[in-house]
């Protein structure tokens, strides 16, 4: 009953939301305005097969990940998301755990934003939303999973970046970010994944156990970034860091000053950008 029940409502709740509002191409015959299961799973960063069994009731029991992840994807409000981990039989994280909920209002916000490169991520600086021009401009961050999805994890560990910094800047910036975490920790400190995340970073980077031990404090402040695109070449940008207290988010922004060569560029990247996800599509 609660498998049948969960494909009904994730078949409900995607035939309400357009390609055209989730930031989609809607090129093609369509039988309904709602999303096609792969745009779904592209959405979310889930398989197109397992959301079809979700559906079928062939699957049950997802995990608070992919829960997480399809209320985004779907842009379920704060009762529908607690009603879909209930089909799950699951709890809804508590006020102990980083949230990583994106309200539909923070959604609305995004929406107005398709030119702009924009990406949500949670307090502990998970990436939880990108949009399109943000996936243009950064890289496709869709097919990571766990900690690879997090910004202290992949700077601390030499992932691949656009981003281009010098060796000041670099210094300025991991010491920001470890600043950051530990005021996450402090508001957050039953979180065991951020724990367990935190604990194999000291293991795995001499860099950032020193960072931590030293004990600095403080906020991640935004800047100016240079951002190396493959087929554009170097672009700088102003980043600002937008922070949604209610629920603990960070809305990072990249823009261009009018007029600008650099404008010139993000426009460019949009275009290539969007050929691109026409392409996939």
């Amino acid at each position: 009953m609660t498998a049948t029940e969960l494909g009904k409502a994730l078949r409900r709740w995607r035939d309400r939301v357009s390609p055209e509002t989730a930031g989609l191409p809607a090129g093609g015959h369509r039988r309904a305005a709602g999303l096609r299961r792969e745009e779904l799973a592209l959405l979310a960063g889930i398989s197109v097969d397992y959301i079809t069994r979700l559906e079928q009731g062939r699957a049950a029991n997802p995990s608070g990940q992919v829960v997480e992840a399809l209320a985004r994807a779907l842009r379920l409000s704060g009762d529908e998301r607690a009603y879909l981990y209930g089909l799950a039989e699951l709890v809804p994280p508590g006020p102990e755990v980083v949230p990583q909920y994106i309200t539909p209002s923070v959604q609305r916000l995004l929406d107005r934003l398709v030119g702009t490169p924009v990406a949500v991520s949670d307090a502990a600086m998970t990436l939880l939303l990108a949009n399109p021009m943000y996936a243009a401009l950064m890289g496709d961050f869709s097919g990571l999973r766990g900690f690879e999805r997090n910004g202290v994890w992949r700077n601390f560990l030499d992932r691949p970046t656009r981003v281009r910094h010098t060796p000041q800047e670099q210094r300025a910036f991991l010491a920001g970010m470890v600043a950051e975490l530990r005021a996450t920790v402090v508001r957050y400190p039953s979180d065991r994944q951020l724990r367990r995340m935190i604990a194999e970073l000291r293991t795995q980077s001499e860099r950032f156990a020193e960072l931590w031990d030293a004990g600095v404090v403080g906020r991640l402040e935004a800047s100016r970034k240079t951002i190396e695109h493959p087929q554009v070449g170097l672009v700088t940008l102003d980043c600002d860091l937008l922070r949604v207290e209610e629920n603990d988010l960070h809305i990072l922004v990249y823009s261009a000053e009018p007029g600008t060569e650099a404008a010139e560029k993000l426009e460019l990247i949009s275009v290539l950008g969007t050929q691109s996800l026409a392409d996939r599509n």
